[in-house]
């Protein structure tokens, strides 16, 4: 990605690119915060947060592998994925335009 600035790396976890919004979320109460086609930031993926998932360009989380929630739904809807970042929720701002490349796992700043 020319131009741009890798900022995390983590498991590629489901293959493609994604750009957007980040929408940091730290808790499944907060799920009201998510933008379509934004990118969905958080600890880890829970069940409680499919309505965002499926809204969401791309998915990178603090925690996980290749075989967790987050990757795995990723893949079942071709959403780009990004896991096991371990700072995702600390060093992407709320807003932040983002391009998430699952295929190589990298987090990248525009």
């Amino acid at each position: 990605m020319v131009g741009n600035r890798v900022i995390l790396k983590g498991n590629p976890a489901s293959p493609g690119l994604a750009e957007g919004k980040a929408v940091v979320i730290l808790d499944p109460t907060e799920q009201g915060k998510i933008i379509d086609k934004g990118i969905l930031v958080a600890p880890f993926i829970t069940p409680l947060l499919l309505p965002v998932l499926i809204k969401s360009a791309g998915i990178v989380t603090d925690k996980g592998g290749v075989m967790c929630h987050a990757a795995i739904i990723a893949r079942e809807f071709g959403i780009p994925c990004v896991t096991g970042t371990e700072e995702a929720t600390k060093k992407i701002e709320n807003g932040a335009e983002v391009i998430v490349d699952g295929t190589k796992g990298y987090i990248y700043q525009k």
